[in-house]
Parts: structure tokens; sequence; C-alpha cells
């Protein structure tokens, strides 16, 4: 769900140090809040991004690692792999990312529950928590209709993951594949943390509507592939290519009453399903 930056507060994994620690702690939560904010990384990413020697990337890492705030997994490759083995990526755990956004989960759970049980509970109060999640997004959806608008369709994507980033998110948009498998393959918009992400376990009309409000800015139909709510790394947005465009002039009746051949499946739909979590 969309929170605003400005709302996250200045938590941090790292909390109730002394004096003489004050600067290690401030490290070791820049490299946590890079996690947080950019999704699964390498140390020389992690490097790169915050100035930091790999060496001392690695002893904060190793020390997330110990308690248990980050995991290492094999980053995923795209396109063809070279020799060696791939570089581990990191990514903060659930525990992780409680320590950035404890406070408000169980505020929204508790405000949303009192909302469902208002309406009547059941499908009532299913549809009442969607309304409010509808009312929290608009206006995020005023705010930048009118650029995406205008946006050309094919950049859409890019111009939703740019507004996101503006609201305090770190948004991304990815073609599915790359070289000539590129083309008609779509878009992937990744959202790489969710401030709300246990309290949509429990309502998950708030990735749902969220889902909607992309559809409705980008102008086409979106499909949700991944939600850190259901344990996935990333939230993961599948974007279809734009359309082809229509013709200027309608078709004349004669060749509009001449059967043409059915469409086959394109490539991007065939492989759909296997790109659930290759953000």
């Amino acid at each position: 769900m969309l929170i605003r930056g400005r709302e996250l507060g200045n938590n941090g994994v790292v909390k109730n140090v002394g004096p003489e620690n004050q600067e290690e702690a401030g490290t070791r939560n820049r490299v946590a809040r890079s996690l947080l904010d950019h999704g699964p990384s390498t140390a020389a990413d992690l490097a790169t991004r915050l100035g930091l020697t790999a060496a001392a990337v690695r002893r904060h890492l190793d020390a997330l690692l110990a308690d248990g705030l980050v995991e290492a997994r094999e980053r995923r490759v795209y396109g063809q792999r070279g020799r060696g083995r791939p570089a581990k990526a990191f990514a903060l755990t659930d525990a992780g990312r409680d320590a950035f956004y404890q406070a408000y989960d169980q505020l929204a759970a508790d405000a949303l529950a009192w909302i469902a049980r208002g309406a009547g509970g059941g499908e009532a109060g299913d549809e009442a928590v969607a309304a409010f999640a509808r009312a929290r997004l608009a206006d995020f959806v005023e705010r930048h209709r009118e650029a995406l608008r205008r946006a050309d369709p094919a950049a859409r994507a890019k111009a939703l993951a740019e507004a996101l980033t503006a609201d305090g998110y770190a948004a991304t948009a990815k073609p599915r594949a790359t070289g000539a498998a590129a083309r008609g393959a779509g878009e992937q918009l990744c959202q790489h943390h969710c401030p709300v992400a246990h309290v949509a376990e429990r309502f998950p009309q708030l990735c749902e509507v969220e889902t909607e409000v992309f559809s409705e800015l980008l102008g086409t139909h979106v499909q949700r592939l991944a939600t850190i709510a259901h344990g996935d790394g990333v939230c993961t947005t599948y974007v279809p290519p734009p359309a082809a465009a229509p013709p200027i002039d309608p078709p004349s009746p004669s060749a509009a009453s001449t059967k043409q051949p059915s469409a086959k499946p394109s490539a991007a739909t065939d492989s759909l399903a296997s790109g659930r979590n290759s953000a």
C-alpha cells in the first residue's frame, strides 16, 4: 500500500546504543535502509551506493545476518549467465522490516478492523476497507493522473515508478526480458518495500486497490505477480506492452466481414507465470 515517505518516521534496525557506538550503528542502519529502499543487493551494490568499502559493507552485513535482520540469497540472473558462482544478494527479513515499521502495524490493523466491524463485517466490511483504501490513494491519483496521461504509452510504467519514488518509494520499471525477446514482453513494476506488509496480510484489499489504481493510471489491465505481504521479496506488477495503435479509418464492411485467422497467444502471455518472482 502507498504510504508517503514522510509518514514513515526515522526508524532504524539498530537502536539503544551507547555514544561510542553511534557512528557504527548509523552506518549499519544506512546499510539496512538501502536494502529496504532498493531491494536485494550485493555487497558491491551496497558499497557503491553508500560510498563504503566492500570490507566495511560485509562487516555490517555479517552483523545484520547474525541478528536475523538480513538473509543471503542467490541473485537472479537475466539473460545468459557467465562463468563462476553468482554473487550473493542480501535482503531484509521480516524481522528487519519490522524494525522499521513495527510502530504502524497494530494501529493500522486496529483501525481497519474497526472500519470493517462498523460496516457490519463480512462482504460489507471487506468493501468498506476497500473504500478506505481507494480514498487513501485518491490524492496520489489526482497528483499524477495528468502526467501519466500525457506520457507516451511505452513510457508510462517508468513514469509511474518515478511518481512512486517521488512519494517516498524506491520503485523501478524494467523489461521482463532482454535482447530481442524484450519487444512485446511487457515490463515489471517493482516496489522494494511495503510499510504495511503485515497489515496487508490480514487485509488484502490494500494490495487489490493499489493494483486497480495502477491499472487506472497506466490505462491498461495489469497483473500483480508478487507481494511482500505474501512473503515475496518485492511487490511486482506485470504491465503488458502498449497495444498496437488502431487504424485511423474504420475498415470497410467487406473487409470487416472477411474472417481473419485467430491470433496466437503472445510470448509475453505464455511466459507470464514464469516471471512471478523474477524481480
